[in-house]
């Protein structure tokens, strides 16, 4: 196995146990129960290396755990790029046994993202590309700047994506578009993303998409957070090989035994504000 490769799969690992405040590459800040994430290599059109994906992992290792954290926003530092791509530096030191090491780590980290039980939007300002195309698409939603340019151009480097893009896309956007998009390596804009479903809202600048991210968060957060947290499960079935019609009726039912359930129907029959707990 490479040296270096390896030596970065150490970091990975130590990387986990990292407090918010001693990450490198990402800024973090929490307000008003939305956590601001922001990947903050701007130098390099915000690159996911390793260590990025290490700071990932952690992030969302706390997130799950800690209740005053009802949200996240992630994006980009600066106005280029959300995040341009995985570090080509690491990309070419791979081989075939540690490339697939390389992928699955990937592929965990995402699925944290997609599966975390409080929602979390992509604010994709610039180049949104390759691995960063595809922790878009992790998110469980997106909105665009007008300057957004999306795609997955890996076959530029003589391989794929890796970290779930192949999947993702597919299911987003239809296979014949994936199909397209991932054997060209072509770039497509905020708008076209948007009519393919890539995308759910385009604004004009990066304020105004985390305004309109903080909006819809906004909403979902006056809601049931087990209901949340259900309807994640859900939608990700459709990606998974199971029964999602039973996934469906299991998360009914264990709706039905919270707290929540009961405050939410007393609250609407009583016609005044329910007061969700989570619970």
């Amino acid at each position: 196995m490479n040296l270096a490769f390896l030596e970065g799969k150490v970091y990975l690992f130590e990387l986990c146990y990292l407090t918010m405040s001693e990450f490198v590459n990402i800024l973090t800040e929490e307000r008003q129960g939305i956590l601001y994430l922001t990947i903050n290599r701007e130098d390099k059109l915000n690159a996911m290396n390793l260590a990025t994906l290490a700071e990932l992992r952690s992030v969302f290792d706390q997130v799950m755990d800690n209740k005053a954290i009802k949200a996240v926003i992630l994006t980009g530092a600066g106005e280029k790029a959300f995040v341009a791509g995985a570090d080509i530096t690491e990309i070419a030191s791979l081989n075939e046994v540690n490339a697939r090491k390389f992928a699955e780590s990937g592929q965990e980290i995402f699925a944290m993202i997609e599966n975390c039980h409080k929602p979390v939007i992509a604010v994709t300002n610039g180049y949104t590309l390759g691995g960063g195309c595809e922790l878009a698409m992790a998110c469980h939603m997106r909105i665009a700047t007008a300057n957004a340019k999306f795609g997955q151009p890996e076959v530029n480097l003589g391989i794929i994506p890796g970290y779930g893009g192949t999947q993702r896309l597919t299911l987003l956007v239809g296979r014949g578009k994936a199909n397209e998009l991932m054997m060209t390596g072509d770039m497509i804009g905020a708008e076209e993303a948007k009519s393919l479903g890539l995308v759910n809202h385009v604004f004009p600048t990066k304020q105004e998409a985390i305004s309109g991210a903080e909006a819809i968060i906004e909403k979902i957060m006056g809601k049931a957070p087990l209901a949340i947290g259900m309807v994640v499960d859900c939608v990700n079935a459709v990606f998974l090989e199971e029964n999602g019609y039973q996934t469906e009726a299991n998360s009914f039912a264990r709706c039905v035994k919270s707290g929540d359930y009961k405050e939410g129907t007393s609250a609407f029959l009583e016609k005044r504000k329910p007061v969700f707990r989570g619970e």
